[in-house]
């Protein structure tokens, strides 16, 4: 599967909601909704775990349906937040995934299995910031 960026720099693409990833394997719903319970704190049921991404149509599902940097950056008429004016601003960062920050703050080495499953595809600040570099 090529490249998904979202609007905020999530790869939906490797993120194991995306509807193409749970059609080719069921067991994804689950799986995510344990890890991102274990690393984001947040438990979502696996039978409501498939996305659809932010550049469906308004009727697409999506996991997060109170986002509020899809909306933003639809209205300014960008592709996503690493062509924005106003790049960093408290609705983006409320939604930066850091690997370094989410190891130190479960206190132990992710395993690599984890980090592709549950943050590599939400890795959004050093992606944003390469693309702004471009």
């Amino acid at each position: 599967m090529e490249e998904i960026l979202s609007r905020c720099g999530y790869r939906c693409d490797l993120c194991l909601a995306y509807r193409p990833n749970v059609e080719a394997n069921e067991s994804n719903r689950q799986i995510l909704s344990d890890g991102w319970h274990k690393y984001f704190g947040f438990r979502i049921p696996p039978e409501e775990i498939i996305c659809d991404g932010c550049f469906a149509d308004a009727d697409g599902q999506r996991i997060d349906k109170g986002c509020s940097v899809r909306p933003c950056v639809i209205e300014k008429g960008l592709s996503n937040c690493s062509q924005c004016g106003e790049y960093g601003c408290e609705k983006l960062r409320t939604r930066w995934v850091v690997y370094e920050q989410m190891a130190e703050a479960v206190g132990y080495p992710i395993p690599e299995e984890d980090r592709a499953r549950f943050i590599a595809p939400y890795e959004n600040k050093a992606r944003l910031d390469q693309l702004r570099k471009k």
